[in-house]
């Protein structure tokens, strides 16, 4: 109940919409009432203060002795049904559809990647602030055969979290960009040097060993570099 508290607080200071509690997730909507053109941004800024709020409240948890809280964000934009949705006896406003079902892969996806709030490339298209991002990856997940490009929102870091960030993520975008044109070699030295500028960083950790992979047995003359990613519920 406290981590719902302080995250609820973050969606309602920025125009969103409290839609619904999932066990222990929470969906939020932007624009299913009242659309606005900075629904993408406020949309990103919730997720990157729902971290920054999640390091406070994780200070208070380690000084009553109790473990801390991990989350994943996954943002997704998009046409949508929105409407009272069930049946006579029980209905609920709520919005269902692709979009809805992407934003969830994404949350599920920074288990994966070891990051903490994914974008698709619909909402990053539609962002007007300049606010720091870094692709990370071209992915289908299970239930849509359209490939997405997603994206990693890394604005709430701090230097403990994400050390010297610009020049592991520039070195990052240079490995990605090698990765995509099959020169392995000089894409796995770029991940070796994000590693080295932040040792924890996870995409570039699991792309150093896609390199390492299709070095010895590299992909099929056809090979669009999507990756499928399953998901873990």
């Amino acid at each position: 109940n406290e981590y719902f508290t302080d995250m609820v607080d973050i969606v309602f200071a920025h125009e969103g919409v409290l839609d619904k509690y999932m066990g222990d997730m929470i969906m939020a909507v932007f624009g299913s009432v009242l659309q606005q053109p900075d629904d993408p941004d406020n949309a990103v800024t919730v997720g990157n203060k729902m971290m920054v709020g999640l390091r406070e409240l994780n200070a208070r948890l380690a000084a009553r002795g109790r473990e801390p809280i991990r989350i994943g964000v996954g943002i997704s934009t998009g046409q949508v049904v929105a409407g009272n949705i069930g049946s006579p006896k029980r209905l609920e406003y709520t919005v269902i559809g692709n979009r809805v079902n992407i934003a969830h892969r994404l949350e599920d996806a920074n288990k994966f990647y070891g990051t903490s709030v994914l974008i698709c490339s619909q909402t990053y298209a539609r962002m007007k602030e300049a606010t720091p991002v870094r692709e990370i990856d071209l992915i289908r997940v299970r239930g849509m055969e359209t490939p997405i490009a997603i994206y990693e929102a890394i604005g709430h870091h701090t230097e403990e979290s994400f050390p010297h960030r610009e020049v592991a993520v520039e070195a990052f975008a240079e490995g990605l960009s090698r990765y995509r044109r099959r020169e392995w070699k000089d894409a796995a030295r770029c991940f070796r040097d994000a590693l080295g500028a932040n040792p924890m960083d996870g995409p570039s950790r699991i792309y150093l060993e896609r390199c390492d992979v299709f070095r010895s047995a590299p992909p099929a003359p056809d090979w669009d570099g999507v990756w499928s990613v399953q998901s873990t519920y």
